[in-house]
This record gives structure tokens, C-alpha cells and sequence, in this order.
């Protein structure tokens, strides 16, 4: 495939490129508040008790020791996704990819054959349901055609001479951007309570599919650096503290 040549996808990537977080931060910061310091090995000699503290630490909502970690994913997915993803301001850090200083590639989203298509019901009361095979064609030859449409005179204002940053204008929110996202184990917690979609959740959210596939992968990467954590917040209703 040409450099140019646009590529279509429906997957998003998650990656964890660094990370300082396991459940001992969480007891290092919750015990300095009755016991001062404590070693950080603490979790390996009396496993059941630093579980029950999680545990109570979350139920009651005590949030403030679950902030002493940090987690820097790779994220590349579509820019309507990042649109939802920076109203998560609190405890989060982000750099974007730049098309002011870069020439962007030529990645685009489509939705794969499991996408439901089809939305029903009310501002507040929505329901999607699965398309039929020629919606689903439809939609896959219309967003293609459109997006090389789009790349084609984004490219032809370019060699041009037009600065990347006016040419930029033409190109659609389907368009993969790429970010780094810095956040901590309770930000975290917020994120997934609003951008996943779970039976055990005690408040329902109805996030849109795209933002909540990078949230799975990002809970997966999260739940085996500190599993009790996660496991905490899956047993008390997935609610942030």
C-alpha cells in the first residue's frame, strides 16, 4: 500500500508505555493517616488485610489514596473519540499528535460488522440496534468514497503549498489521531464508570461503543497492575470513590 493510500479500520490501539502503580501505593498513602510510613512490602505480609482496606477504602469513598500512582497510555483512535475523551479533565494529562506540524496519515475509521447502526427511542431513552447487511454496506462504501475524497484535497493543498495547518480543515472527525493520556488509578475509575457499559454497575452508562473500546483495553491493562483495586471497584458497583 502507497503512503497516500488511505487505510480503513474499525480497531482501536491501547497501549501502556509506563507506569508507576500496584495496590501497595494504594496502602503506603491510606496507612500514613494512622500508622505513619509504611514499607511497601506490606501487601505480601498480610494479603487478606490489605485487601479488606482496599476494599473498605473504596466502599466508603476515601479516594484520595488511590491518586498516588500513575499510568501513560498510547492511544490512537478516531478524533470524535478523543472529542468525548477531553472532558475527562480531572487527575488526566494529554499530548496530541499535531497537524500544524505534521503531515497526518491517512487512517480512518469504519465500523465493523458487530457496530449497531440503528438508533431508536428519544433524547435520554436511546437504543441501538444491529443493522441490516445493505445499511451496513452503505455505510462502508459512503464513509470510503468520502474519506478519500476528503485525504485527496488535504493532499492536493498540500503540494500546493498550502500550510498543513490551513489544509487540515477538509479532513473528518473519522480521521485516527494518536495521544499519550496520564492518569491515575482514581481518574481512572471515573473514566471507566462513564465510558463502559456494565449489568453490575450501580449508576448505567450509555457510553458510545468507539470511546468504550479503548476504556476495555485500558481496564484490562489497569486490573492486572492492581488487581485488587480493580477488584474492589468492580464489587462495589463500579463507582469511582
Amino acid at each position: 500500500m502507497e503512503a497516500n493510500e488511505p487505510r480503513f479500520t474499525h480497531d482501536v490501539t491501547v497501549e501502556l508505555v509506563k507506569h508507576s502503580a500496584s495496590d501497595a501505593d494504594v496502602l503506603f498513602a491510606a496507612r500514613v493517616s494512622t500508622a505513619g510510613e509504611q514499607s511497601l512490602d506490606e501487601l505480601k505480609k498480610d494479603p487478606e488485610r490489605s485487601k479488606g482496606l482496599i476494599n473498605f477504602l473504596m466502599r466508603d469513598r476515601h479516594g484520595s489514596p488511590f491518586e498516588h500512582n500513575s499510568m501513560t497510555f498510547f492511544i490512537s483512535a478516531p478524533i470524535f473519540v478523543f472529542r468525548e475523551f477531553h472532558r475527562h479533565r480531572v487527575g488526566w494529562s494529554y499530548n496530541e499528535e499535531s497537524g500544524r506540524y505534521r503531515e497526518l496519515r491517512p487512517v480512518f475509521y469504519v465500523p465493523g460488522e458487530d457496530r449497531k447502526l440503528v438508533q431508536q427511542g428519544k433524547p435520554g431513552a436511546y437504543t441501538y440496534v444491529d443493522g441490516t447487511p445493505e445499511q451496513h454496506k452503505l455505510v462502508t462504501e459512503t464513509m470510503e468514497a468520502s474519506y478519500r475524497q476528503a485525504y485527496a484535497a488535504y493532499r492536493e493543498m498540500l503540494e500546493a503549498g498550502v500550510a498543513r495547518e490551513v489544509a487540515r480543515s477538509v479532513l473528518p472527525v473519522g480521521l485516527f489521531s494518536s495521544m499519550y493520556a496520564t492518569c491515575n488509578a482514581r481518574s481512572l475509575m471515573h473514566f471507566l464508570s462513564l465510558r463502559t457499559r456494565d449489568e453490575n454497575a450501580k449508576v448505567p452508562s450509555f457510553p458510545q461503543r468507539e470511546i468504550e473500546m479503548v476504556a476495555e483495553k485500558m481496564e484490562a491493562a489497569w486490573a492486572k497492575l492492581m488487581p485488587l483495586t480493580h477488584a474492589a471497584f468492580v464489587a462495589h458497583g463500579r463507582v469511582a470513590p
